[in-house]
């Protein structure tokens, strides 16, 4: 099953609100990885979300991490997203749901997207996968918890 923490993460490509295109695989090696996969830019808990990561993105650096924050929004509506709430961490666009699908991010009742939080190691190994669609300062607090984990077993 996609998305299972101890498999390889898929090796997907994402288009960045700065323009940019990257691979997982480009951080592998150099940073591991927070993914978190969120509904919709601009709601009340998505925005608590986002500007919980954004709180903790001084740890998240400390720690060697690269955060990417991901929906269905458009690579402008990201741009103004990350504007209006100072991101400092990079926002994804998956349209399709093509991201959603290679992690095997599940549906809240069946129609919501879900919310649920990646940290890929810098082997490209899933060490978390957390689904939570109403807790979100939870997703920091566990992505947080696995990473600490994995600098003091290295």
């Amino acid at each position: 099953m996609p998305g299972t923490v101890g498999t390889k993460a898929p090796d997907v490509q994402f288009h960045l609100h700065d323009g940019s295109t990257v691979k997982l695989s480009d951080f592998e090696k150099h940073q591991s990885v927070v993914l978190f996969f969120y509904p919709k830019d601009n709601t009340p808990v998505c925005t608590s979300e986002a500007c919980s990561f954004r709180d903790a993105y001084p740890d998240f650096e400390s720690l060697n991490a690269v955060v990417i924050g991901i929906s269905s929004d458009t690579q402008e509506s990201h741009k103004g997203f990350a504007e209006k709430y100072t991101l400092p961490y990079l926002l994804a666009s998956d349209p399709d749901g093509d991201l959603r699908k290679a992690f095997g991010v599940p549906r809240t009742l069946g129609i919501l997207p879900g919310r649920t939080t990646y940290v890929i190691d810098q082997n490209g190994t899933i060490r978390l996968a957390f689904s939570s669609q109403f807790s979100a300062a939870k997703h920091v607090e566990k992505a947080k918890e696995t990473l600490n984990k994995l600098h003091l077993s290295n």
